[in-house]
């Protein structure tokens, strides 16, 4: 039960962190702003601006944030014509590393994908961000088909956990949907320091869950070692790697039954119900997507199509939470066969799966930066966690291509191409990984790959955030809300 506290209490604790940071930055830049224009709240005597009141720092907080009055503007694309040269070269060998790190941590990799077709390609930032989708949806798509041929390292299941994946993949998919709203109402420099104080959290956070992990498992390789020496066993003979049981958060070993196979017929590894009930929720939820696509903005249909995607998420959700709760099901994967689960702890979990969304659309990323260290804290396994996570991220990475496509954001022959570099990489990464595991019979390498991918993402990113902010800030540009119902992209 401890890795399930804790799971929950980091969840939650980080969240709030970032709410009061983000508030704090708000009345800061608030408080340092100087308005430059005359509105309700401002007028001028002697030439010098005077508030009605000197001390109003929210008002001049609102100001800051909310420019009163239509603002009606075109984004504008730029999508660099496809040719061979150093860019290309470049950004395939950037691709390739980011879908091979990023897959095997099971976070997709797009906190590398972007910065590199922004920076070295050419392309916008929306541009880049649905380029990514693609790559990222390849990437995955890929892992998911490799992983489907393979077992838990410890127990007689597939190495992917269906009823993890239905506690969180609906609830990812729409917290999704609200981060692309949240993304076109936020400013930049708020983005921006949401990203920087989420991704130095999690990497850290993981980074320290690694150490954890390799502490344990070097435990438990001196042991397998001893016991060899005590009956009278070559010591030269390479010690089998026995991966460990329940997950690195558990406090107590647990008795289970090792998998003999590895590798086994996909079709095996499928389970059909669970499946389908996850497709399910992907096709309604998309449908719900594009149709409202075709409505005006704001529009009491728009806002219908919106809200009718809660009762499809928050459904599947709260029927794999009360299956959970009595018992009826089981996260098998942890090798824990009766989990005694408090309601307060799916309740955050399930927070957790649309924060998770929330973020990924916010940041145009997918939600595995979030889910895979909220699995690990779970006591999952890295193998399953990578996979579970990658698998949930499929759905809704997936979901965003489709959009994208329809509503044209990106040149199909760069889509194409990158997608393809991805998609490779994603299959020599897990392939490369799962060997290199096996032969140090160390399962928190993938812990501290998945730590070093989010920490890159975190400086990347947060660099191309913080330089556009800067170039804002010298041209005096407006950085408050937008309004979604006159935004245009």
């Amino acid at each position: 039960m401890a890795a399930e506290v804790v799971g929950a209490e980091w969840c939650g604790l980080r969240w709030t962190a970032i709410m009061l940071v983000t508030g704090f930055l708000v009345l800061a830049s608030a408080q340092g702003t100087s308005l430059e224009q005359d509105d309700a709240s401002s007028r001028y005597i002697n030439g010098t601006q005077k508030f009605k009141s000197d001390n109003d720092l929210f008002t001049r907080m609102f100001n800051f944030l909310w420019q009163q009055g239509p603002r009606l503007w075109s984004y504008e694309h730029v999508w660099p014509e496809m040719k061979l040269g150093w860019k290309i070269v470049v950004g395939t060998v950037i691709g390739f590393l980011g879908a091979a790190f990023g897959t095997v941590g099971g976070v997709g990799g797009g906190g590398i994908f972007v910065p590199m077709l922004t920076l070295i390609i050419g392309f916008d930032q929306k541009s880049s961000t649905a380029i990514s989708k693609c790559m990222i949806t390849g990437a995955a798509l890929s892992s998911v088909i490799y992983n489907l041929r393979l077992r838990h390292p410890t127990l007689d299941l597939p190495l992917i956990d269906y009823d993890l994946a239905l506690l969180f993949q609906p609830m990812l998919v729409l917290g999704i949907s609200i981060g692309v709203a949240f993304n076109v109402i936020f400013s930049d420099w708020m983005i921006t320091a949401l990203l920087i104080i989420t991704f130095l959290g999690t990497s850290t956070r993981a980074f320290f869950k690694g150490i954890e992990t390799w502490k344990k498992e070097t435990i438990i390789k001196k042991e397998a070692a001893r016991r060899q020496m005590q009956s009278n066993v070559d010591p030269r003979e390479e010690v089998e790697y026995k991966p460990l049981p329940g997950g690195p958060s558990n406090g107590t070993p647990t008795e289970i039954r090792e998998s003999k196979r590895t590798e086994v017929p996909i079709i095996e590894n499928l389970y059909w119900r669970e499946l389908q009930i996850l497709v399910a929720v992907w096709v309604i939820i998309l449908g719900l997507q594009i149709s409202k696509n075709y409505t005006t903005t704001c529009s009491a249909a728009y806002w219908a199509l919106n809200l009718l995607q809660i009762p499809v998420a928050f459904g599947v959700t709260t029927y794999e939470a009360v299956n959970l709760y009595k018992g009826h099901r089981v996260i098998a994967s942890k090798g824990e066969s009766n989990t005694d689960w408090k309601v307060h702890q799916l309740v955050l979990y399930s927070a957790c799966g649309i924060i998770a969304g929330i973020v990924g659309g916010l940041l145009g990323l997918g939600g595995g930066f979030i889910l895979g260290p909220v699995f690990l804290e779970l006591g999952i396994p890295p193998q399953v966690s990578s996979a579970t996570a990658t698998f949930a991220m499929t759905f809704s990475a997936s979901m965003s291509v489709i959009e994208y496509y329809l509503l044209r954001r990106f040149p199909i022959p760069y889509a194409l191409y990158f997608a393809v570099v991805a998609t490779l990489s994603a299959v020599v990464g897990q392939h490369v990984v799962r060997k290199v595991v096996i032969i140090l019979g160390r399962a928190s390498i993938i812990i501290f790959i998945l730590a070093l991918t989010i920490f890159v993402s975190a400086i990347s990113l947060g660099g191309v955030g913080i330089a556009d902010m800067v170039e804002k800030i010298e041209h005096k540009e407006y950085m408050g809300f937008d309004n979604i119902c006159t935004y245009d992209a």
